[in-house]
C-alpha cells in the first residue's frame, strides 16, 4: 500500500506507488501510527539526494521527520522547497550566492531563506498556497502554473500536465497571464539556468515536449 509521502506541485501530500526522483522533508508530519496528521512542521522545507553516504532510513518513524517524494527538482521548487544544506551541499552554497545577488541586502543564512520562502509559499491568513499572476512570456522553464485544480509545468513553448509519474504534453505555451504556484524568488531561481545535483525535469518532460 504506497504511503501518503508523495508531494504534488501544490504542495498537497498524496499517496501514489511511483517514488519520485528527489526526497525531502518538511519536519515530522505523521503521528505514531504513521498517519499524517499535519501539512508542516517546520518552515524549513528542504529538498534532498535519494541517497546520500549510503544511509538507510524505516519511513515514518514516530516522532522523525517525514520522508516526502517529488518528481522532480521543479516539482520540489513549486512546492516551496529549496536544497539541503547537508547532502546537496554544493547545490546550497550555489543557492545561497544566487539569493544574495536576486535579494542584495537580505540576510543569507538559512532561517532568513527559509523564513522568507514560508511567506512565499503559503498565505498566513488562510494557510493555503500563494499564487500570483504573471505573463506567460517571462515565465522560466521549469515554471509551474495552474488551471483549475490541474498543475502543468512550462517548458519552451509547451505545457505539460503534471501527474506523479511523470508527465503528458498538454499543448502550447498560451498567450497572456498565466496564474503561478512556484514561488517568486524560487521562479527566479529557475530564470538563471539552475542546475543541481537531483534531476531538474523527469525524463517524461522531454519525451513530452518534444514527442
Amino acid at each position: 500500500m504506497a504511503l501518503r509521502n508523495r508531494v504534488t506541485p501544490f504542495s498537497e501530500l498524496v499517496a501514489d506507488p511511483a517514488r519520485g526522483l528527489v526526497y525531502g522533508n518538511r519536519g515530522c508530519l505523521h503521528n505514531a501510527d504513521g498517519q499524517i496528521v499535519r501539512r508542516y512542521g517546520v518552515k524549513r522545507w528542504i529538498s534532498c539526494r535519494l541517497e546520500f553516504k549510503g544511509w538507510k532510513r524505516t519511513l515514518l518513524q514516530p516522532g522523525r521527520f517525514t520522508e516526502l517524494f517529488f518528481l522532480d527538482e521543479v516539482t520540489a521548487f513549486a512546492a516551496g522547497h529549496r536544497p539541503c544544506a547537508l547532502c546537496r551541499y554544493e547545490d546550497y552554497r550555489s543557492f545561497v550566492t544566487l539569493w544574495h545577488k536576486l535579494h542584495p541586502g537580505d540576510e543569507t543564512g538559512a532561517d532568513a531563506i527559509d523564513a522568507r520562502l514560508h511567506a512565499e509559499r503559503l498565505d498566513q491568513d488562510t494557510r493555503e498556497q500563494r499564487r500570483l499572476e504573471a505573463p506567460f512570456e517571462m515565465l522560466p522553464d521549469g515554471a509551474f502554473v495552474v488551471d483549475g485544480d490541474v498543475a502543468f509545468l512550462v517548458l519552451g513553448e509547451r505545457l505539460l500536465r503534471w501527474n506523479p509519474a511523470g508527465y503528458a504534453d498538454a499543448g502550447p505555451r498560451p498567450r497572456g497571464t498565466a496564474v503561478v504556484i512556484t514561488p517568486p524568488s524560487l521562479l527566479a531561481v529557475l530564470a538563471t539556468g539552475w542546475e543541481g545535483a537531483v534531476p531538474l525535469l523527469h525524463p517524461s518532460a522531454v519525451t513530452s515536449a518534444t514527442g
